[in-house]
């Protein structure tokens, strides 16, 4: 394979060195060592500091140790972005457990799937949820602790009134009655009278089962090793350390994480890489609150925002946006979904600072492409391989494609998963006899090592013979001046098999239909165009900002 993407590399390394940390407990360690007093991460102006989320973490583990659970069992966390989430990961990933990441929003059934599937041991959520977990535990006969917290906990007299409102005034926190629940702080205030016991733990021990959406069945677990995790951290610190070139060392890099730390893209471009260079977390429990976050964003300006296309649409559509200081923004991170060139254009011309794109999955931690982070402009080109990553461009008999043609993106690589737990069948068909994992989406590859993600395979609309891509139909839509948001699904055609529906969110009501197809017959060909137009208020979106084009299908 020639790799010409390294041409593109500069003064970025090759290759990563995984071997700098023997397991994410000793990434943790190192950077409890080296940035002690530093502010970890804020929530409500409440803050945790690099030592008080190292001795919180201790008494944790040790609670967990002493249950008597074994090496690498399942510890589920079904927490939205809080000061708990970082200390109680942190404590079960050192304590040589792994974590189950759940998604604070599931239905009973949808939980109780993953902790069975999972076989998870134990489970530590906010009381918001635990009605959820009360429907689902007939059914997860393996889960036997259950530590119960508030959202105030860990902020001092001020979460005493947090909790009280959330409770009795919003009216936020459903009742539920579990007998065998421990609340949060009984598990602190126990576990600072045990010792937590160091474990041995390599790259090869796992550190997650990350489970994806579901969307081509029932949901799977990827299982993330801490090998998995560590290089991914290396190869996102490598690529982004141009952008901190210049930057004075007694500032902390402070990190908006609007993105849930429950999913992948938020834990790793986030919190972890965060942590290796001693960095802060903006913690944002309600993405959705684009007023509370531009509020937050006023008093804390930040250095890294990660987000979805969604969230930057939504924020520079906010009539405060104008309010946020971005003079400090060195990276503007956009993953999770295709950027849309409307928006990439608009954000740039608000802030200066380009979104810098870039690709993944659960299945590679998820980092497997980036753009370089000094670019100037919006390419529409996905990204190039990290450090360590080979990326090929596959047909579907396996052999890889001219440069320039489209075929499944496939990736190679240290942050690729392990298979998916319990599913030896599943990881067959997505893993190449070479060790290529098929990702699913269709992409194309430049002379000079660049990928473009044209679509998922799955979202795929034939027409006549044709192949439509739905983001390519999307972006044509939200480039007209009156459209938010747009999402484009397949739709039984009698004259054609199948053709293009679009739903589109207005963002003036004065557009119509008619004037809408006009304007697309300008930037689609004919058997691109929409057959059928509906408006709504609103699109559905997954936890974090994805457009949900499946319940679209469904509706």
């Amino acid at each position: 394979m020639h790799k010409s993407w390294l041409s593109q590399y500069g003064e970025i390394p090759a290759e990563i060195n995984p071997n700098q940390f023997s397991s994410i407990a000793a990434l943790y360690d190192d950077a409890f060592e080296r940035f002690g007093s530093r502010t970890l991460a804020m929530s409500m102006d409440k803050t945790l500091t690099y030592a008080q989320t190292k001795q919180m973490s201790e008494h944790i583990g040790a609670w967990l140790q002493q249950l008597g659970l074994q090496k690498s069992d399942r510890v589920a966390v079904m927490m939205p972005n809080c000061l708990q989430y970082i200390v109680v990961v942190a404590a079960i990933l050192r304590a040589g457990f792994c974590v189950v990441n759940i998604n604070p929003l599931y239905t009973p059934d949808e939980l109780g799937h993953q902790l069975k599937d999972s076989g998870a041991k134990a489970i530590f959520l906010l009381d918001n949820f635990a009605t959820t977990l009360e429907k689902a535990l007939p059914h997860t006969p393996e889960l036997k602790h259950i530590v119960v917290s508030k959202l105030g906990d860990l902020m001092g007299m001020k979460g005493h009134l947090v909790n009280f409102a959330l409770k009795y005034v919003k009216k936020m926190i459903p009742e539920w009655t579990i007998d065998s629940a421990v609340s949060f702080k009984r598990v602190m205030a126990d576990g600072a009278r045990l010792q937590m016991t160091p474990v041995a733990l390599t790259h090869d021990d796992l550190a997650f089962l990350q489970y994806t959406g579901g969307t081509t069945g029932v949901a799977k677990g990827a299982m993330l090793t801490h090998g998995n995790l560590i290089a991914n951290v290396m190869q996102v610190t490598a690529w982004c350390a141009p952008a901190f070139e210049g930057m004075d060392a007694s500032e902390q890099p402070v990190f908006l994480q609007a993105l849930p730390l429950y999913h992948i893209f938020g834990f790793t471009a986030g919190a972890m890489y965060a942590m290796h260079i001693g960095g802060q977390l903006l913690l944002i429990a309600n993405a959705r609150d684009i007023h509370a976050m531009i509020q937050d964003l006023e008093k804390h300006p930040v250095h890294v925002f990660p987000a979805v296309n969604t969230l930057f649409n939504a924020l520079i559509h906010h009539p405060e946006f104008n309010k946020i200081d971005t003079s400090k923004l060195r990276v503007a991170l956009g993953g999770g979904m295709s950027v849309q060139r409307a928006v990439a254009e608009e954000f740039y011309a608000r802030t200066g600072k380009p979104i810098i794109e870039a690709y993944g999955l659960s299945e590679t931690s998820p980092g497997a492409l980036f753009n370089p982070v000094m670019a100037t402009e919006y390419t529409g080109y996905t990204g190039l391989p990290l450090p360590s990553t080979d990326i090929a461009i596959l047909d579907d008999d396996g052999r890889e494609v001219p440069l320039g043609e489209t075929g499944e993106i496939c990736i190679r690589g240290p942050q690729v998963m392990a298979g998916y737990w319990q599913r030896p069948d599943e990881t067959a068909l997505v893993m190449t006899v070479d060790g290529y994992f098929r990702s699913g989406d269709i992409g194309v590859m430049n002379e000079q090592g660049f990928v473009k993600l044209v679509d998922r395979k799955k979202d795929m609309i034939l027409v006549s013979g044709f192949n439509v891509y739905p983001n390519e139909v999307e972006e044509a839509a939200v480039s007209h001046p009156k459209v938010l948001e747009a999402a484009a699904i397949s739709m039984p055609y009698e004259h054609s098999g199948e053709a293009v529906k679009l739903f589109i969110v207005k963002k003036d009501e004065s557009l119509t239909v008619e004037e809408l197809q006009n304007y697309l017959k300008d930037h689609l060909t004919g058997y691109k165009r929409p057959k059928a137009i509906e408006f709504r208020t609103e699109l559905p979106k997954s936890n974090v900002g994805k457009i949900l084009r499946k319940e679209l299908k469904g509706q």
